[in-house]
């Protein structure tokens, strides 16, 4: 069996050098499609690796550093498709007034309640079994896997990164704060729980603006 040390190094050395990089860019999203979708997926680096790490590691103990490496670059992908969507609103909505705000709020509160998310959480929150389920042998296996694990963790994620885009306007507190939930109720034990707590203040918050 292979040591996950490799698998630690690159995956604390992106994350690490993603939240260095996003510091550095400040609340400001750079101008222009490209750069734009750039800082998005540096910003989904830092924010999604650290709550992935439980997976790249158990899949490092059965493969090589390239092909763990390859997992995280089908997952950022994932989220880089996102980014699309999200840049599409944010040039629709540079500006978006209390009304937008309060119902994007809310959506967001009542999903962390449904089936939807509660299936895509489990998913997120069982690398052992997402593996048995999802193994892939091979370079592009593990970009597969990485790609089909990204997609449930936008399942999981996608209305808490509604926020940050809409609500939030991608400032850096809004994402620290949101990178902390997302960490927060995937990898701690109760981490359901903490999630619909989330969804609540989500829905108190969004009950505020409207008013």
């Amino acid at each position: 069996m292979r040591t996950t040390a490799p698998s630690v190094v690159v995956l604390a050395g992106v994350a690490g050098a993603s939240w260095v990089l996003l510091f550095a860019m400040g609340d400001e999203m750079p101008m222009g499609a490209g750069l734009w979708l750039g800082a998005w997926t540096v910003m989904m680096a830092a924010m999604m690796l650290p709550s992935a790490a439980p997976l790249v590691l158990l899949y490092g103990r059965r493969s090589d550093t390239l092909a763990s490496t390859l997992l995280m670059a089908g997952y950022l992908l994932t989220w880089a498709f996102v980014g699309l969507a999200a840049y599409a609103v944010d040039m629709r909505l540079p500006d978006p007034g209390n009304g937008v705000v309060a119902a994007v709020l809310i959506a967001a509160g009542i999903y962390q309640f449904t089936p939807l998310k509660s299936a895509c959480l489990r998913r997120c929150r069982s690398p052992v079994d997402f593996l048995v389920t999802h193994w892939q042998a091979g370079r592009l296996g593990a970009l597969r896997i990485g790609l089909e694990h990204g997609a449930y963790c936008v399942g999981c994620c996608w209305a808490l990164m509604a926020v940050l885009v809409v609500a939030g306007a991608m400032g850096l507190v809004w994402v620290v704060a949101i990178a902390a939930a997302i960490a927060a109720e995937k990898l701690l034990p109760g981490g359901p729980w903490l999630g619909r707590v989330g969804g609540i203040a989500l829905l108190v918050a969004g009950i505020v603006v409207a008013l």
